[in-house]
């Protein structure tokens, strides 16, 4: 079989399904103190960051995952001024939150500078934010860093972290939120990349579980399209001490200054609707 007919792909045996990206050519590949980098160009997604066997983003859809991860929480806010991305090593994430001209600081620990010094490499059109004034890129422990921030300082908390096994395991817990609850201001909001609603409900709801047990009163999942992830359907959940989560800043959605490719108003509001077995579960 020749370069161009090989195929990456990525096997999740726990739920009998697999994903498959026809490739040109590997890019590059290392062994960090704590994961396997591999990067691909692939013949339709542009390129296509895989840590540990699993794929991260790729050049085609990763606005769809960075968008929502982002743009709804702010928008939920009433004046999201200071925002910490946990994980996030990619700056897609970073780069969606400093379009907002309110955040006048944000700060993403990720625990392996690789990821990043990567993504400048291969994706840098997701990196033109990594240089402003309000951005601090820190490569420490995420979880350590929680449990050390000063309570009461930070409005919006983005956990954009790989599948909860390994050292991500940590993030899915009821101590790792309680650390967030006592950062947030009152009004704070947490989202967390929540995985497949149609195949890791088993993981969705403990999450809305620790939230509400670790002082988060409110908690909803929003969903989304993510091609080259398990299932192709993808999700994120919020979690608030007193902001309801039901209204958004739809004039400021209107009337932003950014471009998006994805996200609006109406889409916004779609992502909240849950079909009937998500509710059965969730309510």
């Amino acid at each position: 079989m020749s370069l161009s007919e090989q195929w990456f792909t990525e096997i999740a045996e726990n739920t009998g399904t697999a994903f498959s990206l026809k490739i040109h050519s590997k890019l590059h590949e290392e062994q960090t103190p704590y994961q396997k980098i591999e990067i691909y160009d692939t013949e339709q997604f542009g390129k296509l960051m895989v840590i540990d066997g699993c794929t991260m983003l790729s050049t085609r859809d990763n606005f769809l995952y960075h968008e929502m991860m982002s743009h709804p929480a702010l928008f939920t806010h009433t004046k999201p001024s200071n925002v910490v991305i946990i994980g996030g090593g990619d700056c897609g994430t970073l780069q969606a939150v400093l379009q907002h001209s309110e955040v006048e600081q944000a700060w993403q620990i990720d625990i392996d500078e690789r990821v990043t010094r990567l993504s400048e490499q291969y994706f840098p059109e997701l990196c033109t934010a990594n240089n402003d004034s309000r951005a601090q890129l820190l490569f420490a422990d995420g979880i350590q860093w929680m449990k050390d921030a000063d309570s009461n300082s930070i409005d919006v908390i983005i956990v954009d972290s790989t599948d909860p096994v390994g050292p991500a395991a940590g993030l899915f817990t009821q101590a790792f939120y309680r650390d967030c609850a006592s950062a947030l201001r009152a009004d704070g909001i947490i989202v967390q990349q929540s995985e497949s609603p149609l195949l890791h409900m088993d993981i969705i709801k403990p999450m809305h579980t620790s939230m509400r047990k670790a002082g988060f009163r409110h908690t909803r999942t929003l969903n989304f399209p993510q091609c080259i992830y398990p299932s192709g359907w993808w999700s994120c959940t919020m979690a608030s001490k007193e902001n309801t989560l039901e209204q958004i800043r739809a004039d400021d959605i209107t009337q932003r200054d950014f471009a998006s490719k994805y996200y609006n108003e109406e889409i916004h509001r779609a992502a909240m609707a849950l079909p009937e077995f998500m509710k059965a579960q969730l309510d």
